[in-house]
């Protein structure tokens, strides 16, 4: 099944619908995935969470609300990080602008309302015009942008995020990764309170192995 079809798809396991209730810890193989061999992780000394998305994905734009209240209760030896999943050149360069965000350090100012320019207003990010249109009233200036989403850091951060999204066998969003040992569909999950449930599960059992 191509990505497109399983990120469609994901509308449906994604729908903010009420979380079924848990008669049994999360299961292996059905509610989330082990990744074999694990992924090395970034981050010493704490639990790593990743969150692959693409900004196009209108299941991860409606995740972002309960995500971030998620994030906000996270405890402290739980390290999340977004990753921009890249399958092919027009998520790669969503995952450059995401970049290109983070290098002239407005990421966390502009990453909800650019979200929100996309799925709310119907913002064509594929028109260079009307991007630095959006730019401009955000307070960026668009040949500062241009210059960072072409730098070699830029580029070197998305060439990565293609490469995670290989290493974590990632074939929809948005998906959740815990600890370089376990992944989480949308699909396993089959809405959004059990996604993050799943994960909150999963970070027990990364901090008692170690």
């Amino acid at each position: 099944m191509n990505f497109t079809r399983r990120t469609l798809l994901a509308a449906l396991a994604l729908a903010p619908l009420p979380a079924f209730a848990q008669t049994r810890p999360p299961e292996a193989g059905v509610d989330y995935s082990e990744l074999r061999p694990p992924q090395p992780v970034e981050t010493t000394g704490k639990v790593e969470v990743l969150e692959f998305f693409w900004y196009g994905c209108p299941h991860c734009f409606s995740l972002e609300p309960l995500l971030e209240k998620w994030i906000a209760g996270l405890a402290k030896d739980v390290a999340f990080r977004r990753v921009p999943a890249v399958f092919n050149d027009t998520w790669a360069r969503d995952a450059a602008i995401y970049y290109t965000y983070e290098a002239l350090g407005v990421l966390e100012r502009v990453h909800r309302p650019y979200f929100d320019a996309i799925h709310k207003e119907r913002l064509n990010v594929g028109d260079t015009a009307t991007r630095n249109a959006w730019l401009q009233k955000q307070g960026i200036d668009p040949a500062r942008f241009e210059e960072a989403f072409r730098s070699f850091g830029v580029q070197t951060k998305t060439r990565r995020a293609r490469q995670l999204s290989i290493a974590y066998r990632i074939d929809g969003t948005p998906a959740l990764a815990v600890q370089g040992r376990y992944t989480i569909s949308a699909e396993q999950a089959r809405t959004q309170a059990n996604m993050l449930a799943i994960a909150d599960y999963l970070i027990g059992v990364a901090r008692k192995s170690g």
